[in-house]
């Protein structure tokens, strides 16, 4: 009865860990967005010490997500097959190829991040003369306001320091590298649970829906002018006069 009942806690104590590493993945897509665009606006006139304050605060929540997916996501996928609850292995291994990818990205815009800071630097005044200006205001406060709604399912109890912009450019490296070593999935093997550009489609979709509202609707106005008027046959220069009334 206790063996039975300790399979069954384990069986739940997975489930809940893969929900929250796929709720993590979300906010990691968000917050990672939200920086990139972040990273966009360095050396811009949006570019400032409040750009500045707010892309490290955005990179730190970034960090905490990673880390606590990458202390989730090992384990689940080092246990032995013969482990309770190894169905959605599948599943996990998806993930997996999720979060590395989403690392590589995040890494990307780090990069870029680092490099437009060290054209940049913002540390005189007379700095800003070499901002660029893009004709773009105000973007910077929106971009900020959406990454500090993220939310996390482990972010209340775990608070990781948040390194400097050099060191966590190291440190994707080495987490990367320590992934790949410990758990060996080929990502072609990872198959999609969904069709490619399903999100494409439905704006596609709703666009093409638009169009044809708006068809109908210049459809109407136009008979509803038509039935005022006179019989355009009989009417002549009056109908002109009719259909622009």
């Amino acid at each position: 009865m206790n063996r039975w009942r300790r399979s069954v806690d384990e069986i739940q104590a997975r489930k809940r860990q893969v929900t929250e590493c796929e709720r993590a993945l979300e906010a990691l897509c968000k917050v990672t967005a939200c920086f990139q665009q972040m990273a966009i606006s360095i050396g811009s006139n949006s570019d400032g010490s409040f750009l500045r304050e707010e892309m490290d605060e955005t990179r730190a929540l970034a960090h905490r997500i990673c880390t606590g997916l990458h202390r989730r996501l090992v384990p689940l996928l080092t246990e032995r097959a013969t482990e309770p609850g190894q169905e959605d292995r599948l599943q996990v291994e998806r993930l997996w190829v999720i979060f590395l990818t989403g690392l590589e990205n995040l890494q990307q815009d780090l990069h870029k991040a680092s490099d437009l800071i060290d054209r940049f630097p913002l540390k005189q005044r007379n700095d800003r003369r070499a901002l660029v200006n893009t004709g773009a205001s105000d973007g910077v406060i929106g971009v900020s306001a959406r990454a500090a709604s993220v939310q996390t399912p482990w972010l209340a109890v775990e608070v990781e320091q948040n390194p400097d912009l050099k060191t966590h450019i190291t440190q994707i490296d080495a987490l990367v590298k320590e992934m790949l070593q410990k758990v060996s999935i080929p990502f072609w093997a990872v198959e999609a649970t969904q069709e490619a550009w399903v999100e494409g489609a439905q704006s596609q979709d709703t666009a093409h829906d638009q169009d044809e509202t708006l068809e109908e609707m210049m459809v109407v106005s136009q008979d509803d002018q038509m039935s005022g008027c006179c019989q355009p046959l009989n009417c002549k220069l009056g109908c002109m006069f009719c259909l622009s009334t």
